[in-house]
Parts: C-alpha cells; structure tokens; sequence
C-alpha cells in the first residue's frame, strides 16, 4: 500500500516537473517572439524563406561633411549620388567648387607667367578671329591683363552658379518630360553642383601644366592628340571644345541623374554627349566664319 502510494506521488510529481518544463519552454518562445516583432524582424521558421532580404549595403547614408560627398561623386558615385538625391544639399558643393577653381586661377594670373599666357591667348583669338592688334592695342590689352586676377574668382562663380543652373534646368526639363520622374529641380541641382568636382579637378590638374609651358591651351583637350592640324581651323575649334575631364563629367553626371531617375545610364550619357557635340559643333562654325 505504501509502495503503491509512493509509486502514484514520484508519478504525479513527475507529470508537473514535464508540464512546467512545457510551460517555460512555451513563455520564452512567445517573449522571443514578441520581442522579434518589436524590433522590426520575424523568426524564420523551418520551410520558410521571405521573398525579399534588403542587404544592409542598400541603405545609403548620405556623407556628412563636403569634403567627404565630393570626394565621393568622383570615386564613388553611384552610392554618393543616392545619399544626394535623399538630400539634396547643394550650397556647399558648390561653394567649394567654385572657390577652389577661382583662388587656383587668381594664382595662376597673378604670376608673370600667367599673365603673359592670358595675353598670348587674347591675341591669338583676335587673329584667329581676323582682327589683328596695332602696337598701341597691344600695350592696351598687356595693361589690362593684370586685372584679369580679380575677375578670376567671380568668374567662377558665375561660371559654376549660371551654368550649373541651367544645365539642371534642361536636364529636369529633358528628363522629367520623357522619362516621366518626379525628380525636383533641387535634387537635380544638387547632383549637378556635386558633378562639379570633376571640372574643378581638372581645372586643378591643367593649370600647372599651363604654367610649366607657358601657354592657356588646354592640355587635355583632344587637341593634343592631333597637334598636325592648323590652329584656328573649324577642326582644331570643335577637338579644342572636347576636353578628357569633360567627357569625365559628362559621364559621372549622367550617373547622378539615372541613380535620380531610376533609369539606365548609358541612354542619359549619350544624350549629354549629343547635346553637347551639337553645342561644339555650332560654337566651331560660329568662330571660323568670324
């Protein structure tokens, strides 16, 4: 009777031990669950698999500092461009852009050797241009290069403000109508202020080398692979027009505005080298009639 008793006892104690061991085991189940859905995730169960996984390399911060977010649009575009288009700051791109190229050419045209490739390239143009230079005028023009220091920088700005404002207008406009985004003029500017960095870097890289032999002629234009034709020609013009950092631009902008718009880059590149081309061929024949 006794055993009986003790058998029943350990039985009964021994279904409530397996039954608790249920019940913490089913608790921390639900907490685990529980605490999965407030963070934003699910536990995956045996069998399934979710239809999208967004890697964590798809959510692009944009860099904080200028520096950092120009340094980006040329080395890594695609991705700065993404942060950009999020927040489309523009000021200080541009401002850093512009002031950079601006104090680079005070430098330059403050030097003597500046100076007299500013004038050497003024000359040049008016002969090309069929005007030649009495001695009285020359001495005139070699009086006012030296003023050409304190228009550098502003120049610039206008160069950087004008021309950024309405390459962003013709692309939104372009863009927008065919391509049907929902693209703001602003996210469009911004990425345009940005692109800048490469027209700046080139600016950076010529100016030595015109110091060193002396002359403003570009030297990355497509000029210097065919030195062999005539200066002032409507071809040398229209190769002069074509510069190695432009079609670098060209290309890294027309990344900026397909990460924007969602769209190809290619289609995009090869727009803004036709629109582009077409400017260039109109700017040769212009001057060569003159």
């Amino acid at each position: 009777m006794v055993n009986t008793l003790l058998l029943t006892v350990k039985e009964t104690w021994g279904g409530k031990r397996r039954m608790y061991r249920r019940m913490k085991c089913s608790a921390l189940a639900a907490a685990s669950d529980f605490g999965s859905r407030a963070s934003g995730s699910f536990p995956l169960q045996e069998g399934f698999v979710p239809d999208t996984i967004v890697p964590a390399s798809a959510v692009t911060v944009l860099p904080r500092g200028v520096a950092s977010r120009l340094f980006g649009a040329v080395a890594s575009p695609r991705q700065t461009y993404a942060g950009v288009a999020g927040q489309p700051r523009w000021a200080g791109a541009f401002l850093v852009v512009a002031v950079v190229s601006g104090l680079a050419a005070t430098v330059f045209s403050a030097t003597e050797v500046g100076q007299r490739a500013i004038f050497d390239q003024q000359v040049s143009r008016m002969e090309a241009s069929g005007r030649h230079l009495s001695d009285a005028q020359a001495q005139a023009l070699a009086r006012m290069v030296p003023y050409f220091t304190y228009f550098a920088l502003p120049f610039q700005l206008v160069f950087f403000g004008a021309g950024g404002v309405l390459v962003a207008a013709v692309a939104c406009g372009v863009l927008t109508g065919t391509l049907g985004g929902d693209a703001t003029f602003q996210q469009v500017f911004a990425i345009v202020a940005h692109s800048g960095a490469i027209l700046a870097l080139g600016f950076l890289f010529a100016l030595p080398l015109d110091y060193a032999h002396e002359t403003m002629t570009s030297p990355t234009s497509l000029m210097v692979f065919l030195p062999m034709i005539e200066d002032g020609s409507f071809a040398a013009r229209l190769l002069g027009a074509f510069d190695l950092f432009r079609i670098w631009w060209a290309i890294n902008l027309a990344i900026g505005l397909g990460v924007l718009y969602r769209r190809p880059t290619a289609p995009i590149a090869a727009t803004i080298v036709f629109v582009y081309t077409a400017i260039a061929l109109a700017y040769a024949a212009i001057m060569s009639a003159l």
